[in-house]
C-alpha cells in the first residue's frame, strides 16, 4: 500500500471515529448531564477542563516551533557548532536545547541524525534530554503554571540542564558506542518544507495531545477519587514523595509543554517534588523508553533510562533543596 492510499484510508477512519464519538455523546447526553450534577464528577470535570485549557495553547506553540525547526533547520548545523572535546561538547549541546527546542518524541530521531552526521554520542544524548526540557516554550509554560514564582522556572532550567549534562558526561565515561547503532527508522517526515512542517506539527500535536488528555484525567482523578489524607500522607514522606512523583512522571508520559500544569495541580506535594515531576517527565517516560528501544535497541534503553531517571531525580532534589 502506498503512502497516498494509506492517507486516504486513514482519513475516512478518522472521520468515522469523530462521527461515532459525536453520536455517542448525543445519545448519552441525559446520563452525562445527570453525572455532572454529582459533586465528585463536577469537581473532576472542572479540574480536567482547567488543566487541559491552560496547557493546550503551549502545546500548540511548542509543536509548531518544533515542526518549524524540523522543516527549516538542517540536522547538520549542530554537529558543526560543537567543540571537538567531548567534555566541552556535552554542556554546549545541552545548552543548544534552549535554542533548538523540540518535543520528546522528536528529540530521539534528531539525536540519531546528529550521531550519523558525526556529533559525539554523549553530546547528542545531552541534546536529546535537554531540548524538550529547557526550551523557551517550556519555561514560559512553567512561569504561567506557577505565577509569581520565578524560582520554580529557574530551578527547572538548572535541574534539567544539570541532569542532561551529567548523563552526557556519564555516557562519555562508561557508555558503549556500539549500543547507539540505529536499529530502525524512527518517525520522520519527508517532502517539501511546507509538507514537513504540516505533517510534523500534526503528528506531534495528535501524539502529545493524547497524552495531555490522559495526564489531565489522571491528575483530576487523583484530586477527586484518592482521599486527600492519602495524598497528604504521601506528600509528607520527604524523599519518598520525590520518588513517587518521579515514577508518576514516567508513567503519565505528558508532553513537556503541558506537564507544569499537571505538577502545579498536585498542591499537596512540596515544590521540590513538583520539580522532580517536571524534570523527570521530558527525559524518561514510558513512550520515550519505547521509542529509544525501537531506534537504538533494547540494550541501550535498558542502560540509558535508569541512568537518566537517577540523574533527573538527584538533580531536581539538589536544585530544589538550594532554590526552593
Amino acid at each position: 500500500m502506498t503512502a497516498t492510499s494509506e492517507r486516504r484510508t486513514a482519513r475516512p477512519s478518522g472521520i468515522a471515529l469523530v462521527a461515532a464519538a459525536v453520536v455517542l455523546a448525543a445519545a448519552f447526553r441525559p446520563l452525562l448531564s445527570g453525572l455532572l450534577d454529582r459533586p465528585a464528577v463536577a469537581n473532576w470535570a472542572t479540574v480536567f477542563v482547567a488543566i487541559t485549557l491552560q496547557a493546550a495553547p503551549f502545546l500548540v506553540l511548542g509543536v509548531t516551533i518544533s515542526a518549524g525547526i524540523a522543516a527549516f533547520v538542517s540536522p547538520a548545523l549542530l554537529p558543526r557548532l560543537l567543540p571537538n572535546r567531548g567534555e566541552v561538547a556535552v554542556p554546549v549541546a545541552a545548552l543548544a536545547g534552549a535554542v533548538l527546542p523540540g518535543c520528546e518524541c522528536g528529540s530521539v530521531p534528531i539525536a540519531r541524525r546528529l550521531i550519523e552526521r558525526g556529533a559525539p554520542q554523549p553530546a547528542a544524548l545531552a541534546f536529546l534530554l535537554a531540548a524538550p526540557a529547557i526550551n523557551p516554550v517550556v519555561m514560559v509554560a512553567t512561569a504561567v503554571a506557577f505565577p509569581g514564582r520565578p524560582e520554580m522556572v529557574a530551578a527547572r532550567f538548572l535541574a534539567s540542564l544539570m541532569a542532561s549534562t551529567v548523563v552526557g558526561w556519564c555516557w562519555l565515561r562508561i557508555g558503549r558506542s556500539d549500543l547507539l547503532a540505529s536499529r530502525r527508522r524512527a518517525h520522520e517526515h519527508e517532502g517539501t518544507r511546507a509538507e514537513v512542517l504540516l505533517s510534523t506539527a500534526g503528528h506531534d500535536f495528535l501524539n502529545a495531545g493524547g497524552f495531555l488528555v490522559i495526564g489531565a484525567a489522571t491528575a483530576a482523578t487523583l484530586q477527586t477519587i484518592v482521599p486527600r489524607s492519602v495524598l497528604d500522607g504521601l506528600a509528607g514522606t520527604g524523599p519518598l514523595a520525590l520518588l513517587a512523583l518521579g515514577v508518576l512522571a514516567v508513567a503519565m508520559a505528558i508532553c513537556s509543554e503541558a506537564d507544569a500544569f499537571i505538577a502545579a495541580s498536585l498542591k499537596q506535594f512540596s515544590p521540590s517534588a513538583q520539580l522532580v515531576f517536571m524534570v523527570v517527565g521530558p527525559m524518561v517516560d514510558v513512550k520515550l523508553v519505547a521509542l529509544q528501544a525501537g531506534t537504538f535497541g533494547r540494550s541501550f534503553a535498558i542502560r540509558f533510562a535508569p541512568l537518566t531517571f537517577v540523574a533527573a531525580v538527584a538533580s531536581a532534589a539538589l536544585i530544589g533543596w538550594i532554590l526552593l
